[in-house]
């Protein structure tokens, strides 16, 4: 009797590979071709203010002969009344700018990711209060709120000054002071729209499965807010920080042109534009380039915000 043939065993595939929902949001952004290079300008711009006050001209160096010059092959983009670079001023002025942005966003956001959270899970009369709290300070003017605290801080901020250059021999910090109350102010009152944000989102986590099952193994209201909670409203909390960054600037800019802002010698676009657009009519490029700039960087923070939003988006992504 012949032998039956065999025939070979088929290859299995190999597994597909899991994909997280961050890494398909990272596809759905790369896809975005307007939000990566809004993404490439802001890195750009970022390096260029930290890189380029040292290869470039002192921005505090006067030169009264020289005075305010168009742009030319020694200054690319002129210089100032008082005869300082433009374009170190630029990068430097970059460096608050975004320093600002940065920081007051962060402090925004550990304030209204922590207070929402915690008003959200803990709910009940807890929740009412907290929440009156925040209807309360939204019903008060967010300008003058930071300006009264500029003002009234004032004196705080200067005597910080004075021990950083008498007792610290601090000199090249002469002004932090200022700066850290203005990162306080800002940041006090850009938080109030994150901590609703976060809340409702609470709101709707606390109730489903794997909240349920946290509580019954015993954990500790803590661990179940920034353990199990936060991570799940990180989406949002992401987009809104990329939004929040650009409003800081603009409220910066507003308080630097009111003269609330960085104190000279240091400088940031905010206070830049308001010396160009006091000398706009004779010496045009001091207006031009530090606002050209300044709504180039926004514009950037806004369209990279409008991708994470839809990349992040899940129901988008499912359409």
């Amino acid at each position: 009797m012949s032998p039956v043939p065999t025939t070979a065993a088929a290859p299995l595939d190999p597994p597909e590979r899991g994909s997280s929902p961050w890494h398909d949001a990272w596809l759905r952004l790369r896809a975005n071709r307007v939000a990566v290079a809004a993404g490439l300008v802001l890195i750009a711009l970022t390096l260029l203010c930290v890189a380029g006050p040292w290869c470039s001209q002192s921005y505090w160096e006067q030169n009264l002969d020289l005075g305010a010059t168009a742009p030319s092959p020694a200054h690319w983009l002129g210089t100032d009344i008082l005869g300082r670079d433009l374009l170190a001023r630029i990068l430097y002025g970059g460096r608050i700018s975004l320093m600002v942005g940065l920081v007051a966003t962060f402090v925004a956001l550990t304030i209204g990711v922590t207070y929402g959270a915690v008003a959200g899970y803990v709910g009940g009369k807890t929740d009412t209060v907290m929440m009156r709290i925040v209807d309360i300070l939204y019903a008060l003017p967010f300008t003058i709120f930071v300006i009264l605290l500029m003002v009234f801080m004032k004196e705080p901020a200067g005597r910080l000054d004075t021990w950083l250059r008498n007792t610290a021999h601090l000199e090249g910090l002469q002004g932090f002071g200022n700066m850290l109350l203005l990162f306080a102010a800002i940041g006090a009152v850009e938080w109030l729209t994150m901590a609703r944000i976060v809340r409702g989102q609470v709101l709707t986590l606390k109730r489903m499965e794997f909240i349920e099952a946290a509580r019954t193994l015993g954990f500790g209201r803590r661990r179940i807010i920034f353990r199990h909670l936060l991570p799940n409203v990180l989406g949002p909390v992401v987009v809104y920080a990329t939004l929040t960054v650009p409003a800081v600037m603009l409220l910066e800019a507003f308080l630097s042109f009111l003269g609330l802002g960085v104190q000279p010698p240091m400088s940031s676009w905010g206070a830049l534009i308001k010396d160009g657009a006091e000398k706009m009519e004779e010496f045009w490029w001091l207006l031009v380039f530090p606002g050209g700039v300044f709504s180039l960087t926004l514009f950037s923070l806004n369209f990279l915000g409008d991708g994470l939003r839809d990349a992040l988006d899940v129901r988008a992504a499912k359409d």
